[in-house]
């Protein structure tokens, strides 16, 4: 695996991308005054509200409210991870990609030349399937038009031992490559000629090509036409395949033009094959393989709803329990994740052909909400009539809230789990935290009277938060939408930076720090350095709000300005809460030096 991609070469990358003609090759863009508009081609509209600056490298829609860089639209539109994305500006800025050392960078083999050897081998296969009767008649049984076999490249691999090998493997070389790529396999023991040493690894089978973001074909699913075992059998793990990542139909989900909402995650090749055909186009599945975590950071990435489809017997069950688990530690608040359970006997291919699309998705709309299967599944293994099922609920639960990452999401899981066996969440956290009833109502009152204090110490600090909120976000917009006013700040405004106590500081010292030591011209640039922080969102949308301030010069005006403000605030409450103390209790004689030094100031 590749290591990280520097950020100097994003930085670098996103200062050459012209934002406005790459977004214009995609949508028609028209010029208004400094700016570009269009309607927005992650809603319908029909007046525009999308708009894109070039000077900031920054889009933004007013109607939904999408807004990025020129990798974020890539992203978005193209459907891109990240490292696909910046690959793809690369391409087109014709400069390869550096990536920084890794110790488990091992790679002897260029996977490249072995994703153009899958390639050849894929139009192998689905030539081959033109050919053979027996294949075709077997698709159109299973329901499949030849816009849809066209459109998923799949293919028929041939009931010989040799077809792949005798083809593609011409040379010791080309041999290696179909090893590396797990389409021939070694035979065991025996002398044989040059050449008779491998067999392949697919016989009569229908192959469904897997191919990853860029539609390349890194692996192969085979389902086999007759009675045999095992009815699918997939690639093996390569360099270019790792089955706990990929997902199935996810290249072609990106095809898609219609705005993306949300993923059906299903368990076979023909289930996702078959819900495309009936035009739900974002269905994909994993590749013999349960749910992993890495599967829903893929899926979470594109959209904030998930669904799992699972067929109506036992083993789907089994493996929705398993995605349950799995899923946990990847659910938090701006996440929705749902279980959809099929009429016994049906699976989503089979159900989709005699029911349709519109009634398949009225289906979807009524599927469990995580936290209702979790809830229903834990209630079916004990009687919540009698304390004794429901403490055993409460104790089951626990290990499941313990995955879930802290956040509203875990905090409102616990008050749907402790209104299922009527105890308040409150006490219900208390019992998972092994704290006795006395210290947890103290706990309250503590926290309620450092609050009071805290209010008292500020000068009425939490009432007026808002206010000097405001002009911190002033202070934070200014360097966002002008971030080469950081390099102009003198050394009196920094060291007033230095010294503020406001909510948001941390956020403005550390913009100011980077950009001091990494200057750089646009938003867009900015923007990609916090991709991966918390704060992404936030400063996000103050790039997304309305620019007032003209020029680099009024930027820094405002900028100074608002710093002087939160200074001047600053030592007002902190003169206040002194004279406060001198009344109450006394001062020491730092405190009365410090008091002095404020009156003087005032007075001048």
């Amino acid at each position: 695996m590749s290591g990280r991609i520097p950020q100097h070469f994003i930085d670098d990358l996103v200062a050459r991308t012209d934002i406005v003609e790459l977004i214009g090759a995609r949508v028609p863009l028209k010029k208004s005054g400094r700016e570009f508009k269009a309607c927005c081609p992650f809603h319908e509209e029909k007046s525009p509200s999308f708009w894109v600056s070039p000077d900031k490298q920054f889009y933004h829609c007013f109607g939904c409210g999408a807004h990025g860089t020129s990798l974020g639209f890539l992203m978005n539109y193209d459907r891109l991870s990240f490292p696909e994305a910046v690959e793809e500006l690369a391409s087109r800025a014709g400069i390869e990609v550096p990536h920084e050392a890794r110790l488990d960078d091992g790679r002897n083999r260029d996977d490249s030349d072995l994703a153009a050897v899958m390639g050849d081998v894929a139009a192998h296969f689905h030539e081959l399937l033109s050919t053979n009767t027996r294949a075709q008649q077997y698709l159109v049984h299973r329901g499949l038009t030849p816009e849809t076999i066209e459109r998923f490249k799949i293919g028929f691999a041939l009931n010989a031992w040799s077809d792949v090998l005798h083809h593609f493997g011409n040379s010791p070389t080309a041999r290696d490559a179909l090893a590396a790529c797990g389409l021939i396999i070694e035979r065991e023991g025996g002398q044989m000629r040059a050449g008779e040493k491998h067999y392949d690894r697919f016989r009569d089978r229908i192959m469904f090509p897997i191919r990853d973001a860029r539609g390349r074909v890194i692996a192969f699913g085979g389902r086999i036409l007759d009675q045999g075992e095992p009815k699918y059998l997939n690639s093996p793990e390569t360099s270019l395949f790792h089955k706990g990542r990929e997902l199935y139909g996810l290249y072609e989900v990106r095809q898609s033009r219609t705005p993306l909402k949300r993923l059906i995650i299903v368990e076979g090749y023909m289930d996702v094959v078959r819900l495309h055909q009936a035009g739900i186009s974002y269905a994909v599945a994993t590749l013999g393989t349960a749910t992993t975590p890495e599967h829903l950071k893929r899926a979470f990435r594109l959209v904030s709803e998930v669904i799992f489809a699972f067929d109506g017997d036992h083993a789907g069950r089994g493996a929705a329990w398993r995605a349950l688990n799995n899923s946990l530690p990847e659910i938090r608040e701006g996440r929705q994740l749902r279980f959809l359970f099929l009429p016994d006997g049906q699976d989503p291919d089979s159900l989709v052909g005699q029911e349709g699309r519109e009634a398949f998705e009225a289906r979807l709309e009524k599927s469990l909400p995580l936290s209702e299967y979790l809830v229903q599944e834990l209630s079916s293994q004990v009687d919540l009539t009698h304390a004794d099922g429901r403490a055993r609920f409460a104790e089951t639960a626990r290990p499941f809230v313990s995955k879930v990452p802290e956040g509203v999401y875990r905090e409102l899981l616990v008050e749907r789990l402790a209104e299922a066996i009527r105890l308040p969440a409150t006490r219900l956290r208390q019992l998972w935290s092994g704290e006795n009833t006395q210290s947890t109502q103290l706990r309250p009152q503590t926290a309620l009277t450092t609050r009071a204090s805290r209010r008292e110490g500020s000068g009425g600090r939490a009432a007026q938060s808002a206010g000097r909120g405001s002009i911190m976000r002033q202070a934070v917009l200014s360097v966002v939408h002008h971030p080469k006013i950081a390099m102009s700040l003198d050394a009196k405004h920094l060291e007033m930076l230095t010294t503020l106590d406001e909510p948001g500081a941390e956020i403005l010292r550390e913009l100011i720090a980077d950009l001091r030591h990494k200057p750089c011209s646009s938003t867009g640039q900015l923007l990609e350095r916090w991709r991966e922080r918390p704060e992404a969102e936030r400063l996000g949308r103050l790039a997304s709000s309305e620019a007032l301030i003209p020029n680099d010069a009024a930027a820094l005006r405002e900028l100074q300005t608002a710093l002087e403000r939160m200074r001047d605030e600053g030592q007002r409450r902190l003169f206040d809460m002194l004279l406060e103390r001198e009344r109450a209790v006394g001062l020491s004689a730092e405190e009365r030096v410090e008091l002095q030094r404020l009156m003087a100031n005032r007075v001048s």
